[in-house]
């Protein structure tokens, strides 16, 4: 989400909310980051090399595919979805 939109995002929940649900909102989100910062990996540069091993291993056995690939399949799976979405919302 764009810096824009995020700033939109709290001018309408400002205006919109109450003091006391704003102080709700606020509290939970709080929560939520911290539950998911705790849940985040700290790498090791080990741990990255290891990776890196991995994949270029993968790479010489001719598994894996190639990253315009991917971005591509990942492109026409969220096309047809959002079709199939747009054709059932009607």
């Amino acid at each position: 989400m764009s810096k824009d939109a995020l700033y939109g995002l709290r001018d309408y929940l400002v205006g919109t909310l109450s003091p006391g649900n704003m102080l709700w909102l606020a509290t939970q989100l709080t929560e939520c980051a911290e539950k998911a910062d705790a849940h985040i990996k700290r790498y090791t540069m080990d741990d990255i090399n290891d990776i890196i091993d991995d994949a270029e291993r993968e790479i010489a056995a001719g598994e894996g595919m190639v990253s315009e690939d991917l971005w591509r399949e990942m492109e026409e799976r969220m096309t047809r979805e959002e079709a199939g979405y747009i054709v059932r919302a009607i």
